[in-house]
């Protein structure tokens, strides 16, 4: 279900740019000789990373252009990749195999959690007909683990996997204000990028509204994560009382009255939070 989030963690772990040069080429070398199998698994994940959300398939004169390596080392880590089924050949292309779809079900995080919250997350679509997330924090990030779509629901961009800034959503705002201070530190000292036309850019003013969060246990995104979208956001909690994960709905800010809606969100986030062990 998740094969984007798996990648992108085995690139981070990596913690590897690939570039063009002939100083990476002496890098590389020289690496080579420290550490042949961390520069090939450096390569084997710097292919698979280039693969963007709407990518179908890719030639290697694409992926060497975008992962900066020479077109022959593409050629044979692509058949690597394919005879174990990472890759699978369309023609002159390779694309995403269906092998890392079965990977991403197996590594993602919290997977008795997805389970859990997918009938609470049905009837809360159902009853609002917006759209319904579930999302976890990854470092400043907030990602999806699943979504529920409603039928009066605007067109989002958040999707199964994918990543969001965590102080311009609803629901990375829930899981801070319920998450340790070093957390939100790491997220504000990463900078608060403008995303929607209200973003809080202001480490003051995220600070002063996570604090109400924290004591009214709802988190509001009102436009800040897009135009015209506004989100009802909730914290999933442990027995510590530490957010583990967030649930939210989205929908149009002319036809959504955040307060309305909010305590069902909230009582969907409780009532998780009383099922999960």
């Amino acid at each position: 279900m998740l094969p984007g989030p798996t990648i992108a963690a085995m690139a981070f772990l990596m913690g590897l740019t690939l570039r063009r040069g002939a100083g990476h080429t002496q890098r590389m070398c020289a690496a080579e000789r420290d550490d042949p199998g961390g520069v090939t698994a450096a390569r084997l994940t710097a292919l698979l990373c280039a693969f963007a959300p709407g990518d179908e398939c890719l030639g290697a004169s694409e992926l060497a252009r975008r992962t900066g390596l020479p077109k022959s080392s593409v050629h044979r880590l692509l058949g690597h990749l394919v005879t174990h089924g990472l890759l699978e050949r369309d023609g002159g292309a390779v694309r995403l195999g269906l092998k890392l779809f079965e990977i991403g079900q197996l590594a993602v995080r919290g997977r008795g959690l997805v389970d859990a919250a997918r009938p609470y997350l049905a009837d809360l679509r159902e009853a609002t007909r917006n759209t319904v997330h579930l999302a976890v924090l990854e470092g400043t990030e907030v990602v999806y683990l699943d979504i529920v779509r409603g039928p009066d629901a605007p067109a989002l961009p958040s999707r199964i996997g994918g990543r969001f800034p965590a102080h311009a959503t609803a629901v990375g705002k829930a899981i801070l204000a319920h998450s340790p201070g070093s957390q939100l530190e790491a997220v504000i000292s990463a900078g608060l990028p403008r995303v929607g036309p209200r973003t809080l850019t202001a480490p003051g003013l995220l600070r002063r509204q996570l604090t109400r969060v924290c004591e009214e246990g709802v988190a509001y995104d009102r436009e800040e994560s897009g135009a015209g979208v506004v989100c009802v956001a909730s914290p999933v909690l442990d027995g510590s009382g530490r957010a583990r994960a967030a649930v939210s709905i989205s929908g149009w800010s002319n036809r959504v009255r955040a307060e309305r809606v909010a305590p069902a969100v909230r009582t969907t986030a409780l009532t998780l939070s009383r099922t999960l062990p």
